[in-house]
């Protein structure tokens, strides 16, 4: 090799380690998220997470010493008894004394690590006296949130990664100097909680095992189907909060994030005006008979918010996602086929029930897929067809 390949190797290398260090450092730390560089753990904003952090410190430091002490004693024992220096293997069978510390000692290390362990394994369980209750619902791959006790009863909505950010995702990352702070933690609709109160969390699951963790509240509890979980936090900090699924739940597990927003008691407040008063508009007669001009352009967004990040935005669909364009059910006269499957689910959950949306936005959504892509079937369905749906046996 010459020197002159050498040489351009080398400018090459330098650029590309640029390049790289350029892309890597293109975020800032992100509040109430992962920093760049995070090395320790998120700073805590509830007495929980401090605990864990106090916890994992204190067991670190006895850890560290229990390694000291024996590695410490067994090379000094090498060193200063190996036989090159004139030391003969001594020829006993047993101490007492030896057992008995061996036996003790260990004892009361166990005892000093459980005792503040145990205090704060039952502080987690401790979900009694609640000021707001909510049900984290998971599902392949977004959380449903359902606030079924306290103030804003009754509000429910979905969590779904921000659609920008997939696509920038699926088109193979942000260019570099391009990607923001919260890249792939992005929400289109945050939980939203009032500061210094009480939130228990029940956790669940439509499809498979997923898990609901936020490292800033010290929180991380599995969601399992067909059983109920719950844990609970009260945060100490207004601010937003982030964490992700837990568990390994399919294909787009790293799509599934949680985005916790807290707030004053009187943004909360505001807040819930907010969505009582969507939830009232949302509240559609199902009895209205909508256009398909209407219909269309209304599906066209619970698609974006529900569907596209499953089915793709061009309806192609992915893997075993089965396409909608073509899709036989979706060109189907028949309106129950692809009415049952939204309202019930398919596939033993890998299509999830969408029973949470209004009769309309699913009319909507059924439209939309009708009459898009090379599915121009002029086909209407009105949100009465989907309420007598409901009434209809699985």
């Amino acid at each position: 090799m010459t020197a002159l390949t050498v040489k351009h190797a080398g400018a090459i290398l330098v650029s590309a380690a640029a390049s790289v260090s350029t892309a890597a450092y293109a975020v800032n730390d992100l509040p109430g998220g992962p920093a760049v560089n995070q090395l320790n753990l998120h700073p805590a904003v509830t007495k929980i997470a401090e605990e864990l952090q106090w916890l994992h410190w204190f067991m670190m430091a006895i850890c560290v010493l229990i390694f000291l002490a024996v590695f410490g004693v067994m090379f000094y024992s090498i060193l200063k008894h190996r036989k090159s220096v004139g030391h003969k293997a001594a020829n006993f069978h047993e101490s007492t004394a030896v057992e008995i510390a061996w036996t003790i000692v260990p004892f009361i290390i166990v005892i000093a690590m459980a005792l503040p362990a145990t205090k704060v394994v039952i502080a987690q369980k401790d979900t009694t006296s609640a000021d707001l209750t909510i049900k984290a619902t998971g599902i392949q791959w977004k959380w449903g949130y359902d606030y079924i006790k306290g103030e804003g009863e009754g509000i429910g909505f979905v969590s779904t990664l921000d659609n920008a950010q997939r696509v920038m995702s699926n088109n193979g990352g942000p260019k570099a100097g391009e990607a923001p702070d919260n890249y792939l933690l992005k929400v289109d609709n945050p939980l939203v909680v009032p500061v210094n109160k009480k939130i228990r969390v029940i956790t669940t699951a439509n499809d498979v095992i997923h898990a609901f963790a936020v490292p800033a509240f010290g929180i991380h509890q599995d969601a399992i189907p067909g059983f109920v979980r719950d844990t609970w936090f009260r945060a100490e900090k207004i601010g937003d909060y982030y964490g992700q699924c837990a568990k390994i739940c399919g294909k787009e597990h790293s799509y599934m994030p949680i985005h916790v927003k807290v707030v004053s008691a009187q943004e909360y407040s505001a807040w819930v005006a907010v969505k009582a008063n969507e939830a009232a508009a949302k509240a559609d007669d199902p009895s209205k008979v909508w256009t398909l001009v209407d219909l269309k352009s209304r599906g066209e967004k619970v698609y974006a918010a529900n569907c596209a990040a499953c089915h793709q935005v061009n309806g192609k669909g992915a893997g075993p996602v089965k396409p909608l364009d073509g899709s036989a059910i979706v060109l189907d006269a028949d309106h129950g086929k692809q009415i049952n499957i939204l309202l019930n689910g398919a596939l033993g959950g890998a299509m999830p029930s969408w029973k949470a949306l209004s009769d309309t936005d699913i009319a909507a959504a059924i439209t939309y897929s009708k009459n898009n892509w090379s599915n121009q079937t002029g086909q209407i369905v009105q949100p009465a067809e989907v309420q007598l749906g409901r009434g209809k046996p699985i």
